[in-house]
Formats: structure tokens, C-alpha cells, sequence
């Protein structure tokens, strides 16, 4: 991966065992264009490499998580031209990480953005928050997965709501929809974020990883499928040094120092 000081369009930091990415396209209300993609795929997979971070906080402005794609790069591409470079595919390598990713949304996450944020194992929304998918409103569709992933998340109908008309959704009603994990206050926002990464870095990576698979899991398989995949993944980490960690901690009353293996 590039090396972080090199980066033009993000901001990374690493606080203990929390590494957080912070979009910073400021005059462009941090629209996604392809070297935001590249920049936080490539330092999103480089903290998913290293073995000290056990959790990544991706985050935006207080204004704007994403106000979506970038329009002024889309708009010259044609077909089948945007097929050969394949646009967006690589944002699902997000998806694919082991380390627990968390998405924290303040203001905007419209387009390219909400459908970022919902790549995300946990989506933490402030009040300001603002959620949608307004591509039909410039003659196209979601792109990034919005129909996919905002459907599995809130239900058809919702989904078709939104797609359809191009309207934005408060906090309070993406809470309420069952796509955001939490609503926060927008004061001491990303400190509050903060904590809940802290929380999940302070986990068994052996065992956060296996929970964030089998959780996917559950979009990908049947039910009695799932339910066995989850069993065998559930034995085999008695194979792991954790989970005799895990259990001794909790039967002699002392906090767990885990091995990670």
C-alpha cells in the first residue's frame, strides 16, 4: 500500500488498537471520486493487515460523511467503456476485511456514500445524519450495492421508497428502519465512536472475525445452513488459545488478556 503520508484524500490515525480513516475531500463535500476508492481501500487493507488493530473506524466530515459519487468524474464516461474499468467494483473489498469495520456517518451519506456506509459491520449515525439514494433523480440506479445492501437492511419497501423517489431519511427514521446500528448526539460524536471501536478492538480478534463471517453468512445462505456453519465455526474455536483464555478470565474473575490466535 501507499505509505499513509502519501495520501491525498483521506486522513489516517491509530489510537491503541483502532485505526480510523477520515475522508477529506472538504470543498467537495467529500464526494467519491477513484482516488478516494484507492486511497481508503488501499489504507483500509493495510490496517486489516496489521495484527495490532483490532478495529477501523471510517468517517467523514461533521458536514458530510459522502455526499455521494462524484458527478463531474462520472459524467463523460459511456457504456461499455465503465464496464472495462470495472467502476466501483473494488469498494466491495471493504466488505472482505477481517478486522470489524465501523462506519460513523455525521451529516450527509447520500449515493455512493450511504451505500459506503453500509459496508460498514457496525453504522454508527449521529442526529445530523442523512441517508439516501438519489441516482434515479439523474436518470441512473445505485451502483455501489444501494440496492442490494439497503434492501437486506430495511425491507423492500422502504428500499423501493427511497430508490425510487430520491429522498433522504433523518437518523431518527434510519434508526427506526433497522440501517443504522445506533443514533448518537452530534456533540462528542466521534468520542462516542470512539469508545465503541475501543470496545470492539478490545475483543479477541480470533473471535471478532469469526463473528463478522458468520453474520455475512447470514445474507449469503439458508437458515439450516447458516445455522451449521455457525456450529462448526463455533467448535473449532475451542481450538483456539482465547477461548481457554476467555473462559479461565470469566471463571477466576479477572479481565482476559487475549492471545489473538
Amino acid at each position: 500500500m501507499a505509505p499513509m503520508s502519501s495520501f491525498e484524500t483521506i486522513q489516517t490515525s491509530v489510537e491503541g488498537a483502532v485505526a480510523t480513516i477520515t475522508i477529506d475531500r472538504p470543498k467537495a463535500l467529500n464526494a467519491l471520486n477513484s482516488q478516494v476508492l484507492e486511497e481508503v481501500v488501499a489504507a483500509a487493507e493495510g490496517f486489516d493487515a496489521d495484527e495490532n488493530i483490532g478495529a477501523i473506524v471510517l468517517t467523514g466530515s461533521e458536514k458530510a460523511f459522502a455526499a455521494g459519487a462524484d458527478i463531474k468524474e462520472m459524467q463523460t464516461k459511456s457504456y461499455p467503456g465503465i464496464r472495462m474499468e470495472r467502476m466501483f467494483e473494488d469498494w466491495e473489498r471493504l466488505a472482505k476485511l477481517e478486522t470489524p469495520l465501523i462506519t460513523a456517518v455525521s451529516g450527509y451519506a447520500l449515493g455512493g456514500g450511504c451505500e459506503v456506509a453500509m459496508l460498514g459491520d457496525i453504522l454508527l449515525a449521529s442526529e445530523s445524519a442523512k441517508f439516501g439514494q438519489p441516482e434515479i433523480t439523474l436518470g441512473i440506479i445505485p451502483g455501489m450495492g444501494g440496492t442490494q445492501r439497503l434492501t437486506r437492511a430495511v425491507g423492500k419497501y422502504k428500499a423501493m421508497d427511497l430508490i425510487l423517489t430520491g429522498r433522504t431519511m433523518d437518523a431518527e427514521e434510519a434508526e427506526r428502519s433497522g440501517l443504522v446500528s445506533r443514533v448518537l448526539p452530534v456533540e462528542g460524536f466521534q468520542k462516542e465512536v470512539a469508545k465503541v471501536a475501543q470496545k470492539v478492538a478490545g475483543m479477541s480478534q480470533v473471535a471478532t472475525a469469526a463473528a463478522t463471517k458468520m453474520v455475512d453468512a447470514a445474507y449469503e445462505t439458508t437458515l439450516t445452513q447458516g445455522v451449521a456453519t455457525e456450529r462448526d465455526t463455533f467448535w473449532a474455536l475451542f481450538a483456539t488459545e482465547d477461548q481457554s483464555e476467555g473462559m479461565d478470565a470469566f471463571v477466576n474473575k479477572r479481565k482476559p488478556e487475549w492471545k489473538n490466535s
